[in-house]
């Protein structure tokens, strides 16, 4: 375990050399982290053609991708506590990539099922460390340096769709695009493996169980507010293609392009984001946010048929959704000390969101409408104002000086 040092002095450049050199390897693992999580929408119809299974039957898929998530989160974000933190991120790394190599391989339902689980744990893992990691090295001015994190993860996010568009030939098989992701991940395990380790915050390296404890209300409502964020984010990024599709509204190209232009429009939304943490409050960014996805969602159901409502409703989700993540985790860095444990607590609500959203609309999308996918992104962006209007009533008091150094 490295040696932890106070507050103060953790994060000043003369004591944590290469303190920039490890922010852009969590920013590759992040480009990383988009390319696996994005590349599930586009390939959603090869997938089930490869395993003999029907959409709804597929979408078990999401639920034991979100389980292995938080899975990951909650073990993963303890051991960051513990360990060296860039072996862990670089083994995360590992799995997902071996775990894409496979996905080609499954011929069940089952199988598959088994195998996203897998890759869920590592972007867990590997999402919670990220974020960690990154609070730890800017106790100050993180906004900027957070939605930047979640920008690059956007990057990814949107090159993935392109590369599984350009590799799956005409008979619909999807091996050779998940084996070139998963080849694509080589690089960022080499990057992230070779940077020296941060040394661990204090008040996490003393197990501030006791922190928790104190901050239980601003863990559950962080943990509602990711849930809305994340579900909003991947219901309509893992389905969008699916819908374009079902609707005939696009062929299989151009829902790909229109999968990307998703990713796209959400990775400027993540660049928006770093100037607007550093203007606007959490609270103000996360209700324009919230609006936005709604006002998306309901262009939507009014004009189902308009290819140019689908383009454009699909161009302002992204934008929308894009820095409330980021946006949550600064929030929550301003009440509270952040540790690896706490972090995977966080993110309990988010893989809950990721789980549960897109298995509804995958329940609902064969049975009573493709339209149903914005009926379900509306209650669920709905959940997350009460949540937020919660929040800003009952103010979780932000943890003294004494409590971030002592971690009680």
């Amino acid at each position: 375990m490295e040696d932890s040092l106070s507050l103060s002095d953790t994060f000043t450049d003369s004591r944590c050399p290469g303190r920039l050199a490890r922010t852009l390897s969590y920013y590759a693992a992040f480009i990383g982290l988009g390319l696996v999580l994005a590349s599930v929408g586009p390939t959603l119809p090869g997938l089930a053609k490869q395993t003999g299974s029907s959409l709804s039957s597929l979408s078990t898929i999401f639920v034991a991708r979100s389980a292995g998530y938080l899975t990951g989160a909650l073990f993963g974000g303890r051991l960051y506590d513990r360990y060296p933190g860039q072996a862990l991120m670089a083994s995360t790394l590992v799995l997902m990539a071996a775990g894409m190599a496979l996905v080609p391989l499954t011929a069940s339902v089952l199988l598959l099922t088994a195998v996203l689980y897998a890759i869920g744990f590592g972007e867990g893992a590997l999402d919670a460390g990220g974020n960690t990691l990154l609070i730890w090295q800017y106790p100050t001015g993180l906004g900027p340096w957070m939605n930047g994190l979640h920008f690059f993860f956007g990057v990814g996010a949107f090159v993935s769709p392109l590369i599984v568009s350009a590799a799956i030939p005409e008979d619909g098989s999807i091996a050779l695009a998940y084996w070139i992701l998963a080849a694509a991940l080589l690089p960022f395990i080499l990057f992230v493996g070779l940077q020296p380790s941060p040394r661990i915050a204090p008040h996490a390296a003393n197990n501030g169980v006791g922190s928790l404890r104190e901050h239980r209300l601003t863990i559950l409502l962080i943990g509602g507010l990711l849930f809305s964020a994340v579900g909003a984010e991947v219901g309509y990024g893992n389905w969008i293609y699916t819908y374009s599709l079902t609707l005939n509204l696009t062929d299989t190209s151009s829902a790909a392009t229109l999968t990307s232009a998703y990713w796209g429009a959400f990775t400027f939304g993540r660049l928006l984001g770093i100037p607007l943490a550093a203007r606007s409050t959490p609270q103000t960014i996360m209700l324009i946010c919230f609006t936005g996805v709604a006002a998306a969602s309901l262009g939507m159901l009014a004009d189902p048929s308009s290819k140019l409502m689908l383009w454009a409703g699909t161009i302002v989700a992204g934008i929308a959704v894009a820095p409330t993540l980021a946006t949550v985790i600064s929030l929550a860095e301003e009440q509270m000390p952040i540790s690896g444990r706490a972090t995977g607590w966080f993110f309990v609500g988010s893989s809950s969101g990721g789980m549960s959203i897109p298995w509804i609309i995958g329940q609902l999308f064969e049975s009573l409408g493709p339209e149903w996918t914005f009926y379900v992104v509306l209650g669920d962006v709905f959940l997350g104002l009460v949540v937020l209007v919660i929040f800003h009533q009952l103010r979780p008091t932000r943890a003294t000086s004494v409590s971030k150094t002592s971690g009680t």
